[in-house]
């Protein structure tokens, strides 16, 4: 009997026929990120529900099990989001986790995920080294990070002539990563770094980084920030008048963003995006079915979860199984083709690639309609918009 069971557990690992689901009566995945903290906008509830369209949509089962969405806060808290992670992944049967918002969190999950044989998807966790020297078989980066959001502004501020820099950057990983970033691009591109101030998360007074920044001499102020670390510290940087003697560059800016910021503030502020809501027919009637539930205008990190939720239970499908190993294997053999891209594709590294857009914010005068905030600039293909395959120092892939 024991050698008739080993012939045959041999025979199934020859056939490519894999083990089935875990146990239980569901399916289960996390969406853990700022539920009411300074990213919730940035992600937060609006995540959470565009994860149930995803759901919806896919048809609500996996692998013959309903699927079963747990969320979580991690209050930007590494300690916090990484006990959560811990339970998901080992006592509540968790299969994937997404979004995760703050990039401490997400590299320390990072990690976990690797070590549980489990996978997370990082939404809205921009630190570029989520996919360089902290890259990950189990870990994938869906949308933009710090490299592809920094470099390409800083390249072209430098050409046009906009070539001294100062940097006002969030004190944690997320903002340290961007920071190096968009340094390293700015040496590159011959221009220089008249200096840099950290901020503290969800500081409310950025008046002593202002006046540094006005006092530096750059032609240019880096707000390293995001959420409403970044709405206020361009609402006071306009109390200050820095515009338009020095140009303020906001390299991580969502559309949220905008809209907390306003556009007698925010307009012809220059970044990068991955999805504008505005773009053609298909995603304008994907957005206004975002809008009839949550009464505003999804940005590109909640329809990057939405793409990521459906390509992972796609692979799921594919492989007939649960293992980490062979989702992920099926996950970068399909190419991402949905709302979000029609032409993505995943590196080795984790890092998913798909065309980029340059986009300005209207002036209140050229916003017609709600929500009319964007203008596209360029279209960045996806082989310029990101990080060349083994420059950020992650051992998965080769140059």
């Amino acid at each position: 009997m024991i050698r008739r069971t080993l012939l045959l557990c041999l025979l199934l690992t020859l056939t490519g026929i894999v083990r089935p689901a875990l146990g239980g009566e569901t399916f289960t995945i996390g969406v853990m990120n700022d539920q009411s903290g300074p990213y919730a906008d940035t992600a937060g509830p609006g995540s959470v529900e565009i994860a149930r369209m995803a759901i919806e949509d896919f048809g609500g089962f996996v692998l013959g099990k309903p699927i079963k969405l747990l969320v979580a806060d991690h209050q930007n808290k590494v300690d916090v989001g990484l006990a959560i992670a811990r339970q998901w992944y080992d006592e509540r049967g968790v299969r994937a986790i997404f979004d995760i918002t703050n990039s401490g969190v997400a590299l320390a999950i990072q990690d976990l995920a690797k070590a549980r044989d489990r996978i997370v998807i990082f939404d809205s966790a921009s630190s570029s080294d989520l996919t360089g020297k902290a890259c990950s078989p189990n870990g994938v980066q869906w949308n933009a990070d710090n490299w592809s959001n920094g470099v390409a502004l800083m390249r072209l501020l430098i050409k046009q002539k906009l070539d001294s820099f100062f940097f006002i950057t969030a004190d944690y990983a997320f903002g340290a990563s961007l920071e190096a970033d968009a340094r390293d691009a700015i040496a590159k591109a011959g221009g220089t770094v008249a200096g840099a101030v950290r901020s503290p998360l969800n500081t409310a007074d950025f008046s002593s980084y202002l006046i540094a920044a006005q006092g530096s001499g750059a032609k240019v102020v880096v707000f390293a920030l995001s959420g409403a670390d970044l709405s206020n510290a361009l609402k006071q940087a306009n109390e200050f008048k820095l515009s338009p003697g020095q140009y303020l560059a906001t390299p991580i800016t969502y559309l949220s963003d905008v809209n907390a910021i306003g556009l007698e503030v925010a307009h012809d502020l220059t970044f990068m995006q991955s999805w504008y809501w505005d773009l053609d027919d298909k995603t304008r009637e994907f957005a206004n079915r975002f809008y009839a539930s949550r009464g505003r205008m999804p940005n590109d990190n909640q329809v990057a979860l939405y793409s990521s939720v459906r390509h992972y239970f796609e692979a799921v499908a594919k492989a007939r199984t649960d293992d980490g190993a062979a989702v992920m294997k099926a996950m970068r053999e399909a190419p991402v083709h949905d709302v979000f891209t029609a032409n993505g594709t995943i590196r080795a590294d984790g890092r998913v690639l798909y065309d980029r857009y340059l986009m300005r914010v209207k002036t209140p005068a050229e916003s017609k309609y709600p929500w009319d905030y964007l203008a596209v600039v360029a279209k960045i293909p996806a082989a310029e918009a990101f990080r060349p395959p083994g420059a950020g120092g992650c051992t998965l892939v080769t140059k």
